[in-house]
């Protein structure tokens, strides 16, 4: 069959890979076009547009570049024609991927959607168009089945969350050792950044991680680079400290991290389900952020808070999100009984999360609803 998929980010570039992965060894003869990033490039397929291409993040952010997200729209418009796929499967990216879907609906294109849009967290009333364009839902997170089918009446495949299976293959074939002779970095412990992966969430957060520094002297910070960034940019921030910078590869220096200062979204969960304590950061452009607080109803902004409905990791919101506040809850979770006891929570977490092989049950799916439709 021959499968178009749009990823739109960094974590649907991971999933969307393991995906991939999947679908070949279901169908030797799959072929796949795809919007994604390095990792889905390294598997197989076409790629027709990287997302770093594609990431906006605020209101004001997409407001500035709505140009250039109507004309790739357009051009996706354009090459799925051409293509001709027998499935077109979304992975997350909602602003992008539902105009898509809407459009794919009327020509007749089976519409697939692996991993949902987000919204249990705000635009809620998205579940018309969802019920409408989507012809499967298929859901990694355990809370949203229920969501979806006793609150909405629209059934959803639950297939487990694909991370539980990328970081348990990771772990498995990678030394932490390895890593820290490659970089050449000494034996004190590491304390990782996770910054983000776009230019303004990196411009926001990286000075405020940054800032504590000078506080752990017995310890090595590593900065977690993004895909697509270039070093120069993070240099403007580091400054001459003795700070390291590495590119593709988030899930080594979590597999040796001791603690991390991250940035809110899927890395929250990756942090976790590597078993390292964090601190969980967010400082957004301030318009933006007025207006998401009063359209956004979450509790919490972390996955991790989010899918155990409680105060598991703490989070430094906008004005909270300070040098002061950092390093206060930073020396919480360094040793002792707040370190011990969130670890623990992180067990829990991921039995809530359930079973392995995400990414295998999402292509059955997928192949098996295809080939019924």
């Amino acid at each position: 069959m021959r499968y178009y998929i749009i990823a739109g980010e960094a974590s649907g570039d991971l999933h969307g890979s393991n995906l991939m992965k999947a679908i070949y060894r279901k169908d030797p003869a799959a072929e796949i076009r795809f919007w994604g990033g390095d990792l889905m490039q390294k598997v197989g397929g076409t790629l027709v547009k990287h997302y770093k291409d594609l990431a906006f993040m605020g209101f004001v952010e997409v407001l500035q570049n709505l140009r250039t997200i109507f004309k790739n729209i357009a051009h996706c418009k354009k090459d799925i024609l051409a293509f001709q796929p027998d499935v077109l499967i979304f992975i997350d990216y909602p602003g992008f991927n539902m105009r898509i879907a809407k459009w794919a609906k009327q020509k007749g294109i089976p519409t697939h959607y692996y991993i949902s849009p987000q919204i249990w967290a705000w635009k809620e009333n998205r579940i018309k168009a969802i019920k409408r364009d989507i012809d499967f839902m298929y859901v990694i997170l355990p809370f949203e089945k229920d969501f979806y089918e006793k609150k909405h009446n629209y059934p959803v495949a639950f297939v487990g969350h694909p991370l539980i299976d990328a970081i348990e293959e990771f772990r498995a074939n990678h030394s932490g050792e390895d890593f820290r002779q490659k970089h050449q970095l000494d034996d004190r412990p590491i304390i990782a950044l996770l910054p983000g992966s776009r230019k303004q969430e990196i411009s926001k957060l990286l000075s405020e991680m940054l800032s504590v520094v000078h506080k752990y002297s017995d310890y090595q910070f590593v900065i977690a680079g993004a895909p697509g960034q270039e070093p120069a940019f993070y240099q403007q921030f580091i400054k001459g400290n003795n700070i390291f910078v590495v590119y593709n590869e988030t899930y080594s220096l979590l597999n040796v991290a001791h603690a991390a200062l991250v940035t809110s979204g899927t890395a929250t969960l990756e942090t976790a389900l590597f078993k390292v304590p964090q601190v969980v950061l967010y400082k957004g452009n301030r318009i933006s952020y007025e207006i998401a607080k009063r359209i956004i109803t979450l509790k919490y902004i972390s996955l991790v808070n989010l899918i155990m409905d409680g105060d598991v990791v703490v989070e430094l919101i906008q004005n909270d999100c300070n040098a002061v506040r950092i390093e206060e809850e930073l020396k919480k979770i360094m040793k002792g009984d707040n370190r011990e006891k969130l670890l623990l929570k992180y067990e829990k977490l991921i039995c809530k999360l359930g079973e392995q092989q995400a990414s295998e049950f999402a292509a059955d799916e997928i192949i098996k609803n295809s080939l019924q439709k």
